[in-house]
């Protein structure tokens, strides 16, 4: 733009020099020149000022948190995310809870705040199964005064939007990608959000200041091919039967480098299989329900032996006592801004109910309160990541978070079959 430096700015203040010697048709072709470019200047100026104030545009999302089905602006949902990060008291906790709308995170989450904690609720809402049931939870969350973000553990820019915006003294990490038998359908999905998503959770704890004390969802499932009875935390871990248990597997390793190198406090829960109201579809004692009451045959898997498989079904009541004592004895991190300052607090425990149960049993049950006589088909267990038995040894779990399971499967069934038909017969009654 430098041939334009002889412009003046204001009309009728320039006064050429004496040695210039004014040609016409130069000046009437430059004169050409600059209208036609700042013609063009302006009519590109113009275009990117309609394109950027178009409103069929997308957000920015450093612009907008996305809350439940519609877009909030930043600073309304800052009011909603303080409103309800804000404990009672000021002994209470601040929690960030991913996969909140899950169901242990809906559980623990209303656990938490019926007690007075401050619970931020963070999810995706994805399609893995129906997406109807986890905003049906969202609005009983809504109702407890739990705000929701929607959002992906894996999308950084957020994450950091969040812990800028509320000073976490915990995060629950309950969001993942469930399921063993999936995962030879989808494995991507598993690394995406149980390893990329975890590291990427990790990362924005351990560079806040101060770090979060974490706590997060293991499985039972990292005891793979272990024969050994009762499960304990001490056992060997290294044979996973599935993906699924290989990404919990690795999360346990990623924990331990997080806790080594930043001073990050973290405490793993191995669950096993949990059940109960607002459980998943995907679980055989959902599905088993569905089709009993539909007069489907079920598939009752057997073990090569010819024994029934057997699982630790854990009430999820119980479940949300083990997460929240292993919240409440969480020691700080002991790191500043990416930084470690001293050894960190790193522990694993299992939550089950240390009483397995054949799942031909769990038929029986179902059965029994259902009054209905189940179609069976008995096959032999596949090659898809299923093990043929789980069974827990509590024994560290009772001593350090007193943690007590109370509830037995028959007691628990009867009130997941009581909110299945309330909850279902309620959709049709709206559908209807």
């Amino acid at each position: 733009m430098s041939h334009l430096d002889n412009i003046p700015s204001t009309p009728g203040k320039y006064k050429p020099d004496k040695a210039f010697r004014f040609n016409s048709s130069a000046a009437s072709s430059s004169l050409s020149k600059l209208t036609l470019y700042s013609t063009l200047f302006l009519s590109v100026l113009l275009f990117f000022l309609l394109l950027l104030s178009s409103p069929s545009s997308p957000p920015s999302p450093r612009r907008h948190l996305s809350s439940g089905s519609h877009h909030t602006s930043l600073s309304l949902s800052h009011k909603l995310i303080r409103k309800s990060a804000r404990p009672r008291s000021t002994t209470g906790h601040t929690v960030l809870v991913t996969g909140a709308a899950g169901f242990v995170g809906t559980h623990v989450s209303l656990a938490l705040k019926r007690r007075g904690d401050g619970v931020l609720g963070l999810d995706n809402f994805n399609h893995y199964y129906d997406p109807t049931l986890k905003r049906a939870r969202q609005k009983i969350l809504e109702k407890a005064g739990v705000f929701i973000v929607e959002g992906d553990i894996n999308d950084k820019g957020l994450l950091q939007q969040l812990f800028d915006a509320v000073l976490f003294t915990h995060v629950m990490h309950l969001a993942a990608q469930a399921g063993v038998r999936y995962a030879m359908q989808n494995p991507g999905s598993y690394v995406h959000s149980n390893i990329a998503g975890f590291v990427n959770l990790l990362e924005v704890s351990k560079s806040a200041n101060p770090q979060p004390a974490i706590i997060w969802a293991s499985s039972s499932s990292v005891y793979g091919l272990n024969s050994k009875v009762l499960f304990s935390e001490k056992d060997r871990t290294d044979q996973p039967a599935s993906l699924y248990a290989a990404t919990k597997k690795a999360g346990e390793e990623i924990a331990h480098t997080y806790n080594h190198i930043y001073g990050l406090s973290i405490t793993g829960l191995r669950f096993f299989t949990v059940y109960g109201p607002w459980g998943r579809p995907d679980m055989a004692y959902f599905f088993f329900t569905k089709d009993i009451m539909k007069g489907k045959t079920i598939t009752v898997y057997e073990s090569p032996d010819k024994g029934s498989v057997a699982r630790d079904f854990t009430y999820i009541d119980d479940i949300v006592k083990g997460c929240l004592g292993a919240l409440d004895t969480a020691k700080k991190s002991t790191g500043s801004g990416g930084k470690k300052r001293g050894p960190a607090q790193l522990r694993i425990f299992n939550l089950g109910n240390t009483s397995p149960v054949p799942v031909s049993t769990l038929v029986s049950i179902l059965e029994k309160i259902l009054k209905v006589k189940a179609k069976k088909k008995v096959m032999p267990l596949p090659r898809n990541g299923d093990v043929e038995f789980t069974h827990a040894n509590i024994t560290l779990a009772m001593t350090e978070l007193g943690y007590k399971p109370a509830t037995d499967l028959e007691a628990g069934l009867k009130k997941f079959v009581r909110w299945y038909f309330s909850f279902y017969s309620g959709s049709k009654k709206k559908s209807s």
